[in-house]
């Protein structure tokens, strides 16, 4: 019997990546990442979408090269079709429909978020640990904060989710405000580690069942700040450590409430995490007691597998083409989330 070979294709926002799984086992995975945006203190959609162009040939060549395989050997082209930012997705989309043509093999499409949830079953050997079905998936990311019910691959239940600001949203902002470069959340984690996390309390929100908000939080860290430099006007600087453990934790703290409200509601005995905010040092330690003193597995994914990549996709489409669900080709790419 034939392996089953894959490539992935990520483009959703400022990373172009491409990976190659066969058989479920990870051969490459490679990513270009855009210095550009730096200095503009956030994404920006155009320059992204350009830089996607340049990037997505050298690296899915860099990609096959490096696992070893012909691109007439693929079984098909898995690609993110959304949501993310839409010219940035058009490039992955239009490049993965046009190497399918001239190979003549399938497209699939993947939902970029189910892509970090599936991003666990990752394997570089056999013997790889994964989840057993179901378990829980606390998806934390720049653009999106989900409480997920993982049937299955094609099974996944939203059980809660931020009715404003993302947990991402919420380090990158406070970071913002503090005068640290963008991405923020890196610089956050960086500093946490040295300073005393019960130094500052920020609100917390009172949200009824298990959805998250982080408006109220972000909005309490900027007036304490407003006030303390009114006085001090090198408040954040004598600060910055306190402040930013003070910071993660309130979010930790935000965070694992409402999973532990839902691991109550379902009895899972495993819990997952996933997207870029679970590269967080706090967040994965936190998460990891959490399931130690409770009994439960958990599942912390490698830092290169939190943030936006290939192999998740690649990973997402092979379960997808064992059940042969194909995309068309004239299927178009969306910006925000299918419900």
């Amino acid at each position: 019997m034939s392996k089953i070979t894959i490539l992935g294709i990520e483009s959703s926002c400022d990373d172009t990546s491409a990976a190659v799984i066969s058989d479920g086992i990870l051969l490459s995975n490679v990513i270009a990442s855009q210095a550009v945006h730096a200095e503009y203190g956030g994404v920006v959609p155009e320059l992204a979408s350009r830089a996607h162009q340049q990037n997505i040939v050298p690296v899915v060549d860099t990609a096959l090269k490096r696992a070893g395989i012909d691109k007439h050997d693929l079984s098909a082209i898995a690609f993110t079709r959304g949501p993310g930012l839409l010219g940035s997705l058009l490039v992955g989309t239009s490049f993965a429909k046009g190497l399918s043509l001239g190979l003549r093999c399938p497209i699939v499409d993947v939902n970029h978020l189910h892509g970090h949830v599936l991003s666990h079953f990752i394997r570089r050997t056999a013997a790889d640990r994964i989840p057993e079905y179901p378990f829980l998936c606390l998806l934390i990311s720049g653009g999106n904060s989900q409480l997920i019910l993982v049937r299955n691959y094609n099974d996944m239940k939203i059980l809660g989710q931020t009715i404003d600001d993302a947990a991402g949203e919420a380090f990158d902002k406070c970071a913002k405000v503090m005068g640290l470069p963008y991405p923020g959340g890196p610089h956050i984690d960086r500093l946490a580690a040295e300073g005393n996390p019960a130094a500052f309390k920020f609100a917390k929100p009172h949200i009824p069942g298990l959805d998250y908000s982080f408006s109220g939080l972000k909005t309490s860290f900027l007036y304490t700040l407003r006030d303390a430099l009114k006085l001090d006007p090198d408040f954040i600087e004598k600060n910055k450590a306190d402040l930013a453990a003070s910071l993660q934790k309130t979010i930790i703290d935000i965070l694992l409430d409402k999973l532990d409200k839902a691991v109550k509601q379902t009895g899972v005995r495993a819990v997952a995490i996933g997207g870029g905010v679970s590269a967080n040092s706090g967040v994965r330690d936190a998460v990891a007691q959490y399931c130690s003193r409770r009994g439960l597995d958990a599942f912390i994914p490698e830092r290169m597998f939190t943030t936006d990549n290939a192999a998740m996709v690649a990973i997402a489409g092979y379960y997808k083409f064992l059940d042969k669900d194909f995309c068309r080709y004239d299927d178009v790419p969306y910006a925000r989330v299918k419900v």
